[in-house]
């Protein structure tokens, strides 16, 4: 059994990079998070395509968002495996500055290739989708991931019963040793 006494110290346990990009490439929605004018953080359920290494996403430019991230591109977009065949327990946090597009030429690839991925296989209903979504009003949304912050649940339950491999954990981030340990100390449980 693995020398586990809570569940405070999970950095150890990241996405492992094919891991990642499976998530990435096969999910299509992700929580897209703003911050208010009055600096309240906000999050919306979008649906998303990742391409290029970025998030793709699109919305009226009449939306809060946009007016939000036109003010200040900084967002983040958090993506779960759960209805994945990756099963639940896995997530993905990229913190990264959001461009919003409105010239021809990116509608042009982006919006069949996103009608694609959210209709995999309905080639009518994706064309449909396509002819919808081609209005004066929609922008795309580029986000270009600066930070990632993810999680593997499995690697932890492994750990705990004491079957995952030694080379499947990472060094833990600071938030688990510098931040844990001034928390301890914080608390009077500092050892």
């Amino acid at each position: 059994m693995a020398d586990l006494h809570d569940y405070e110290a999970v950095s150890v346990y990241p996405l492992d990079d094919p891991v990642r990009d499976e998530l990435l490439d096969t999910h299509n929605e992700c929580v897209f998070n703003w911050s208010t004018q009055d600096g309240w953080p906000m999050g919306v359920i979008m649906s998303y395509v990742w391409r290029q290494g970025r998030f793709w996403l699109t919305a009226g430019a009449h939306r809060h968002r946009i007016s939000a991230v036109r003010r200040d591109p900084r967002v983040s977009i958090v993506v779960t495996s759960t209805g994945t065949p990756l099963g639940s327990g896995k997530s993905l946090t990229a913190k990264g500055r959001c461009t919003i597009h409105e010239d021809p030429e990116i509608k042009a690839w982006f919006y069949p290739e996103f009608a694609r991925h959210l209709n995999p296989d309905n080639e009518k209903a994706a064309e449909s989708f396509r002819a919808m979504l081609d209005s004066p009003l929609r922008v795309v949304l580029e986000v270009v991931p600066e930070k990632w912050i993810s999680y593997d649940g499995r690697k932890m339950f492994l750990d705990a019963a004491g079957k995952l491999p030694a080379d499947a954990k990472r060094p833990p981030k600071s938030s688990d040793t510098v931040r844990l340990a001034r928390e301890l100390e914080r608390r009077g449980l500092a050892k």
